[in-house]
């Protein structure tokens, strides 16, 4: 049996805790989802080395899944847009049981391995692209199906499944083990399995985005100012990283059409916005390398 369907040797009488016991046993038990990744940040440090120069030559992310770990692809693939301004086009997400499996389960559409195949085959994968396939259990044939798919086209394969020596990640180039063990609600792996692998793709798209310059210091400067709360994030981080008053602030923002990292760099340096937007490109986006440059 899979350790994430094995059942869990503890609280075996959770349906008779009182209240306040049963949230403290399931708090408890999600915490180990982050143990799990702690484990197994090698292997995410040797996803993110290969995946970088891929994606510096234009390659896109490309998420792969069934289930929870479907929809937690779609959700990280969806985010790097407005958080990190990076084109949607480069961030495809395949979930088993096409777009409407992110809303209603389509549970049988996990089970076909020719399937995933075809689909991850419709998306004209290259040796440019990296494919992140997502399996709590490391056996979901769609996920495996398009896995063989994404090794003909010459793609870069990085398996991410909560069970040990399971075939997704052992076939993968770059295999992650989350070994999260059994789940306290024996087999619901939208539990600890799903919050370790909602915490290794934050991990590992987070780690490209500071890598591909989307980040100065530790602020989100390429956000996509999209929406009344993220244009006023975008002028405190500009506030926040130039020390300017909020009027000059909200006049340059204005002046480079919300680009933050843009009004940064003019107003660090007081150089115009199209001799500010040459040396961003001339640093291929890095805000730091920019104003170095000039200063130098």
């Amino acid at each position: 049996m899979l350790k994430t369907e094995a059942p869990s040797g503890s609280h075996t009488d959770l349906d008779l805790y009182d209240l306040a016991d049963l949230v403290d046993a399931l708090v408890d038990d999600q915490a180990q989802a982050a143990v799990a990744v702690r484990a197994a940040a090698p292997e995410l440090v040797l996803a993110v080395e290969a995946a970088l120069p891929r994606l510096q030559a234009g390659g896109r992310l490309v998420y792969v899944g069934a289930g929870t770990s479907g929809r937690l692809g779609v959700l990280d693939s969806v985010e790097l847009n407005p958080t990190f301004s990076w084109p949607r086009e480069r961030s495809p997400a395949l979930i088993a049981g096409g777009r409407g499996a992110m809303f209603d389960a389509v549970e049988g559409a996990e089970d076909h391995y020719e399937q995933g195949r075809l689909d991850l085959q419709a998306l004209t994968i290259g040796p440019d692209d990296v494919v992140l396939l997502l399996a709590a259990s490391g056996t979901t044939p769609y996920v495996l199906g398009a896995l063989q798919a994404a090794q003909a086209a010459g793609a870069l394969t990085i398996g991410l499944a909560n069970n040990p020596h399971s075939p997704l990640a052992g076939l993968a180039e770059i295999g992650i083990t989350l070994d999260t063990g059994p789940e306290l609600i024996s087999g619901s792996t939208r539990l600890k399995a799903g919050t370790a692998q909602k915490i290794a793709l934050n991990t590992f798209s987070t780690a490209l985005m500071v890598r591909l310059h989307k980040v100065y210091g530790n602020l989100m400067v390429d956000l996509r100012a999209t929406n009344a709360k993220l244009l006023r994030r975008a002028l405190a981080l500009t506030m926040h990283a130039t020390g300017a008053d909020e009027a000059q602030a909200e006049a340059v923002l204005r002046a480079c059409d919300q680009q933050v990292k843009l009004a940064i760099v003019v107003l660090r340096t007081g150089i115009d916005v199209a001799s500010a937007e040459k040396h961003l490109r001339a640093a291929h986006g890095s805000v730091r390398a920019a104003l170095a440059t000039i200063a130098g």
